[in-house]
């Protein structure tokens, strides 16, 4: 199993930018992907971005081209970069991990996201 640690969340006024990290540990080699989601208020979770391990990502079409998903040389640590934020992205963001022949996904604890008008 793995233990994921989210950090980074904040306050920000609309425009701005966040970095959100997560930290792995734990069975980290038995990661072949890892994500970001995010909940709002009232909403269902929602995909953000995924990467696998060997670096292919994905995004949802309304974080494109203002969000970048990372995990430098498989490291244990995932990061979000968020530019050109709006109130639309306020939500608590959480960390997800797939390992291989596990059954189930391993979730953060979720980091807020405030994005002042």
């Amino acid at each position: 199993q793995v233990q994921l640690v989210e950090s980074g969340g904040g306050l920000v006024q609309a425009g701005g930018s966040l970095t959100l990290s997560c930290a792995a540990s734990g069975s980290t080699f038995r990661i072949i992907a890892m994500g970001w989601y995010r909940q709002a208020p009232g909403k269902q979770r929602e995909l953000v971005a995924t990467i696998t391990s060997g670096g292919n990502t994905g995004y949802a079409d309304s974080v494109k081209g203002r969000f970048a998903i990372s995990r430098p040389n498989a490291t244990n640590t995932l990061y979000l970069q968020m530019n050109s934020l709006n109130p639309e992205d306020t939500a608590v963001y959480y960390c997800k991990a797939v390992l291989i022949r596990a059954s189930r996904d391993y979730w953060g604890q979720g980091t807020q996201v405030t994005v002042s008008s």
